[in-house]
């Protein structure tokens, strides 16, 4: 098994709460952070231009990618162009459509033109990974986010996609791949195997790294002792 300090996958950690975006950015195997309006909205944020601000003023260095949230073209490109002036660390997350599926290649181009670090999201098909590539400025860095977790939701197995999916980017040396919403610890190594260049990583997930090799004999043995002292601390009797 790859132990954490030897995969080549970039880990970028995924939330919005802000004691845990300042923990996991604090840790040294964590490279970068992405959030989401989802997120934000979860985690009961209410103003997203003072959260994105508090958060940049303790994370200066590593990447991090704050998503526009509004619906129409134009507006998104205004949105963008702001989100992109808080930090040289900020890449601008927009959708790769809008929710009538119109998609956002021409915008992409316009903004990576411009010089802004983008970070489309919300990939799941080849054909979008294509179109985007496409779009972007070789010479500018970007982020290609596929959902992989989602595409594995449908009963779809998202390796040979993501493989092709890296393929795909190298023709865009600057372009680096994200496996996004990742199910379970054991995609971070997935995602190390076929090349994929980052996964992001909600913090419930990256809490397991410690439990990377473990014996599973004493795996088992805790198991155990959690049923058992669960069982006890309930007052179960028959």
């Amino acid at each position: 098994m790859t132990a954490i300090q030897e995969l080549k996958v970039k880990i970028f950690a995924d939330g919005a709460d802000r004691a845990g975006m300042l923990e996991m950015a604090a840790k040294p195997h964590v490279q970068g952070l992405t959030t989401n309006p989802t997120l934000m909205h979860k985690a009961g944020i209410t103003d997203y231009k003072s959260f994105a601000k508090d958060i940049l003023n303790s994370i200066r260095t590593k990447p991090i990618s704050f998503e526009v949230f509004s619906d129409d073209f134009g507006d998104m490109e205004r949105q963008a162009m702001e989100i992109a002036g808080w930090g040289d660390n900020v890449y601008v997350k927009i959708p790769v459509t809008n929710t009538r599926r119109e998609t956002c290649y021409e915008l992409a181009h316009k903004l990576a033109r411009r010089g802004v670090k983008l970070n489309v999201t919300a990939l799941m098909t080849l054909a979008q990974v294509r179109d985007v590539v496409t779009a972007l400025d070789p010479e500018v860095p970007s982020y290609v986010s596929v959902f992989a977790g989602r595409i594995a939701d449908t009963g779809r197995d998202p390796l040979p996609l993501m493989a092709a999916a890296v393929q795909m980017l190298k023709v865009a040396p600057k372009a680096e791949l994200i496996w996004a919403s990742p199910r379970e610890l054991l995609n971070v190594f997935h995602a190390d195997t076929i090349g994929c260049h980052v996964i992001t990583v909600t913090n419930d997930i990256l809490k397991k790294l410690a439990l990377v090799g473990y014996d599973l004999d004493e795996y088992s043995l805790d198991t155990v002792k959690m049923f058992y002292n669960d069982a006890t601390a309930a007052g179960f009797k028959l």
